[in-house]
Formats: C-alpha cells, sequence, structure tokens
C-alpha cells in the first residue's frame, strides 16, 4: 500500500534546523510492530502515524514512535503534526488562516492553535494535557556529573537542583550554572544507563539546562539524552519543556501571572530550535501552560508499504 509521508523540521523557521519529524498521513491499518520499525527505518527522534480518531470532535488520532518505543506524548510531533494536517488540508499559501484542532494522543486529547501566513512558517501551540509533576526519587549528584563530564560544582544554580519532573514523559532535570559548561560537556550513556532512575516504566532522560543562551531571546539554554529511547542527542524535545515548566515554576518560585519563556536547544548540534513557553501561575499552581513553535516542510514522498 502507498503511504504518504512529509519530513517537516520543527521548533525553527528554517529548513535544516530545528527538529526533523517524519508524519506519515495513512497510518490506518498498521501493527504496532509495523510503526515501531518504519520508525527505526526513518531514525528520526521521532515519527507520527496519522489515524482517523472515533470522535468527530478530533481532527485525527496520532501514535508517536522514537526509534525504539512509543510515546504517550510528544512536543515536537504535536506542533509539527498540527502543522502538516493544516497546511495538508489547506495549503501552503491560504491566505492566512487560524484554525484549532485536537489532536488524540494516548496522554489525552490535545488542543492545538495553528496560524498560516502566506510566505511565512506555519506557526502551532498547544495546550499541556498535564501539568508538569515532580517525582520525588533519590538521585545520585556525583553519578549525574560523572555521566556528564561535569564537575559535582557544575550541578545545580541558585535553587535549582537535579530533580525528575514529568507532563507525560518523565526527565531527570540537570541544572547547570554555566551556559560554558553546558556546551562543553560530554554526554556517557552507559555510564547514563547504570545511574538513572526509572519512572513511568521507563529510563529517565537527561534534560541539561542552564539561564541564558546563544539566543538574545533565550531565557533558557537546553539538550537532551536519552539512550532509552534511541536518541543520542536530541535537538528540540517539547515535552522536556513541558516537564521544565514545572521546575521554573517550582525553583524560581513565581508568583502568580503570565511568563512568557523562550528555551533553546539543539545549537550544539549546528540545529537550532527555539521553543516558546507560555506559563499562567494562580494561587501558587499552574493553571495553564502552553508549547508552540514553527514548523517547515523539507521533503514528502511515498512508502511502498
Amino acid at each position: 500500500m502507498a503511504r504518504h509521508y512529509s519530513i517537516y523540521d520543527v521548533f525553527t523557521d528554517r529548513k535544516l534546523a530545528g527538529n526533523p519529524l517524519a508524519v506519515i498521513f495513512d497510518g490506518e491499518d498498521l501493527s504496532d510492530a509495523a510503526m515501531q520499525a518504519i520508525a527505526a527505518e526513518t531514525n528520526l527522534s521521532e515519527t507520527v502515524f496519522v489515524q482517523k480518531s472515533a470522535n468527530p470532535a478530533h481532527s485525527a488520532r496520532i501514535r508517536i514512535f522514537t526509534p525504539t518505543r512509543e510515546l504517550p506524548f510528544a512536543g515536537h510531533p504535536t506542533v509539527g503534526t498540527a502543522v502538516a494536517l493544516a497546511e495538508r488540508t489547506y495549503g501552503r499559501d491560504s491566505g492566512g488562516l487560524d484554525l484549532v484542532s485536537v489532536l488524540e494522543e494516548n496522554v489525552g486529547p490535545v488542543r492545538c492553535a495553528v496560524r498560516l501566513r502566506d510566505g511565512e512558517a506555519s506557526f502551532a501551540e498547544f495546550d499541556l494535557p498535564k501539568t508538569s509533576v515532580r517525582y520525588e526519587l533519590g538521585l545520585d549528584r556525583q553519578g549525574i556529573a560523572d555521566a556528564l563530564s561535569l564537575k559535582l560544582a557544575d550541578i545545580g544554580f541558585e535553587n535549582h537542583v537535579p530533580s525528575v519532573w514529568g507532563a507525560g514523559v518523565p526527565f531527570l532535570m540537570v541544572p547547570v550554572h554555566s551556559l560554558s559548561a553546558v556546551e562543553a560537556l560530554e554526554f556517557d550513556g552507559q555510564l547514563w544507563e547504570r545511574i538513572a532512575p526509572l519512572c513511568e516504566g521507563g529510563l529517565t532522560s537527561a534534560y541539561v539546562y542552564c539561564r541564558g543562551g546563544v539566543h538574545h531571546a533565550a531565557r533558557f539554554h537546553a539538550r537532551m539524552f536519552s539512550p532509552d529511547m534511541g536518541i543520542s542527542e536530541d535537538p528540540a524535545t517539547g515535552s522536556a519543556v513541558a516537564a521544565l515548566s514545572g521546575a521554573i515554576h517550582h525553583f524560581d518560585g513565581l508568583p502568580d501571572g503570565h511568563y512568557p519563556i523562550m528555551v533553546e536547544q539543539g545549537v550544539e548540534m549546528g540545529r537550532p530550535s527555539y521553543i516558546h513557553l507560555h506559563v499562567d501561575a494562580k494561587d501558587g499552581a499552574i493553571s495553564r501552560a502552553r508549547i508552540g513553535g514553527e514548523a517547515v516542510r523539507v521533503a514528502s514522498g511515498i512508502l511502498d508499504l
């Protein structure tokens, strides 16, 4: 069967930057094993399979696979798929449209807003389906430092300490005191697999972050490593930024209000990505959070499967 697909670069407004995503539009009638095999074949951090939803209020059901396993939720597949479906339906030169769609993911329905503009990269943002929560797990700080080839003194800044947070997918958040230390770190996947805790049925991935960034507007600079997902390093990780929202609110003690935060990632890989996080705080908690970014199509074709 011929199945149409496109590849989008996500969290960027230019091609060959950001995080590449494969979107398989004809995802019906594929077994779990077949979808996993196709994701391994594309060898991108995530591949999305678009299927019809049983709920007429939902735009589509999507399944998200890394090269090694399925995820209940992920950020760059949500943004990229929302843009891909909108452009496929209305065209890339639609004269300018603002749309709302609901993508049915394993974590639950995810509401997306999409902006199409002639001559510009399309933009999508979504409400987090779950608020970020902290997992109280014992952590080996020296082991974390060793796995990242950092000194123990490099770990932590201000009130931020290593901790595990998740908004659908858990991450071990590793705050580092300087941009130069984050840029220079070397990740040891085998050592990480020995010291990282298990959470929600999988090994927690490393999400390393510091304040500031290369881009003047970046509030945080980040890198993500996930041996368990088959990802040596990820250019952009929306689900990790979703998790980071909880750490920011907790450690920075955000008072009630609205906070726009740009997180840059992928710079060290030569694929700079810019993830837009918006956090609304009320009564000492996150009342709402959303993530957005641009996406640009770089390829389309047919899978003969």
